[in-house]
């Protein structure tokens, strides 16, 4: 296809006008062959607004216009040579009239192609990635239980009433959320004392584990350009409110980039592999990274937003990788088994979810959940997720490698991200399952030595 593109396309959310700084290589031929089969995944997934057969038809119409466009660029360059071997004035003459002819043909059929790419484009990119054979079909509730660690504390037969979180936070003025909502709004909160403590303790604690299973420590931005956002998957679907905080300031203009607070470590920690060509015994690359997690809506009144538990904002510990697409698999494992780690050694009681197709968004290909059981809740609450996106992300940012083979072709990476700590989630299991009869909690022995005094209860 044409390369003279502009590399920077419009797409239209149901939110605002996106402009991709870096032109996503969607696969269309697989696209076209296998719409029918792609229309039913995204039906799984319960996507709606995207049409696998619309891109088949689009991208045949790009294909012939390309061949016609070659064609006639070839004929140009006849022209060119036979204008230069022309005998006669007349001859030269009426060749240089169809060569004017022509180059105004080729223009407005370059901008003809142009307009259907950028189309084929807006269509396909709002197509999500293929889902594992393993994944289970259907909505949340039909997620499968992996398995059990631990074992939950039952509420009603304890031998002292269960206390919830923020009933215990507010005893030992570890959090103030009233002053938060005055100064920030609803969802906000104020993390004092030994909450503050614990929040560095936690985000110490997994960053230094992490380091010691060969990832490397990263502090990431907190503002991307909302094109990384999307092409990492985070747009809305089905008219849904976006979770997306804009960002605007005085200085920007109509033709500056689009801002956002990123929704995890993971946009930025993708974003740093974006435009590059890695050395296969480069791979995997896996890189660990703190920063906080901006979510617009943060859910309707409820159980689900009392205290700390559905919040706009809070600090996280992301795990991410970039791999082969062989090694994807086993690098999933992987981040699995560090998970189970942390939460083993932190004491929680936990277990682990195969995600249904509706509950991996656009990018995962495969999802497991972590949840550990909050007994002031009386539920499951979502600590952790791990996820595969195959090459969906890499071809939104041209994450690719060259293989070892000198003839064998650059091809794209895999990425995958997992949740290494999410700080409020974490807060809330330990205070309800580790509190005892005096309202005291007992801090997990993994935590002690990052905590002033190394302390055993709050």
């Amino acid at each position: 296809f044409p390369s003279k593109l502009t590399s920077i396309v419009r797409y239209a959310s149901s939110q605002q006008q996106v402009e991709y700084i870096i032109r996503p290589h969607l696969n269309y031929k697989y696209i076209a062959e296998n719409a029918v089969k792609i229309n039913e995944n995204m039906k799984q997934r319960n996507v709606a607004g995207a049409d696998a057969l619309v891109v088949k038809e689009l991208y045949q119409k790009l294909t012939v216009m390309t061949t016609e466009l070659n064609a006639l660029r070839g004929r140009r360059n006849e022209l060119t040579k036979s204008t230069k071997l022309a005998k006669s004035k007349e001859d030269k003459a009426a060749l240089i009239e169809e060569a004017k002819t022509l180059k105004a043909t080729i223009q407005e059929r370059e901008i003809a192609l142009a307009a259907v790419d950028n189309q084929l484009l807006s269509e396909a990119i709002q197509i999500p990635n293929d889902t594992s054979k393993e994944s289970p079909i259907g909505p949340e509730d039909c997620a499968r239980v992996a398995k059990v660690i631990g074992t939950p504390i039952d509420p009603e037969n304890h031998p002292f009433p269960i206390v919830d979180h923020l009933t215990l936070a507010k005893k030992h003025d570890m959090v103030d959320l009233e002053t938060a909502a005055l100064v920030s709004g609803a969802s906000f909160y104020y993390l004092k004392n030994y909450g503050a403590l614990l929040e560095v303790a936690l985000v110490q604690y997994a960053m230094h584990k992490a380091v010691e299973h060969g990832f490397s420590p990263v502090i990431t931005p907190d503002i991307v350009r909302t094109s990384f956002a999307y092409s990492c998957g985070f747009q809305p679907r089905n008219n849904e409110m976006s979770q997306i905080y804009d960002v605007t300031t005085p200085t920007m203009d109509a033709d500056s980039p689009a801002l956002c607070l990123a929704g995890t470590a993971e946009v930025p920690l993708a974003g740093m592999f974006a435009k590059k060509i890695l050395n296969e015994q480069e791979l995997p690359k896996q890189m660990v990274g703190f920063g906080h997690a901006f979510r617009a809506e943060a859910g309707a009144r409820g159980a689900d937003t009392k205290g700390l538990y559905r919040v706009h904002q809070f600090s996280k510990v992301e795990l991410f990788a970039v791999s082969r697409p062989d090694q994807s698999e086993m690098i999933m494992e992987k981040l699995l088994k560090l998970q189970e780690e942390i939460f083993t050694e932190l004491g929680l009681c936990f277990r682990v979810l195969d995600m249904p197709s509706e509950e991996l968004g656009g990018s995962a290909h495969r999802k497991f959940d972590m949840e550990a059981w909050m007994p002031g809740r009386r539920a499951w609450g979502e600590i952790s997720s791990t996820s595969n996106c195959t090459d969906y992300q890499a071809r939104r940012l041209s994450i690719r490698y060259r293989p070892r083979e000198p003839t064998a072709p650059i091809d794209f990476c895999h990425t995958l991200n997992g949740t290494a700590i999410a700080v409020p989630r974490v807060l809330i299991a330990i205070i309800e399952n580790f509190q005892d009869k005096d309202g005291r909690i007992e801090i997990p022995s993994a935590l002690r030595k990052w905590l002033p005094g190394t302390p055993t209860h709050i």
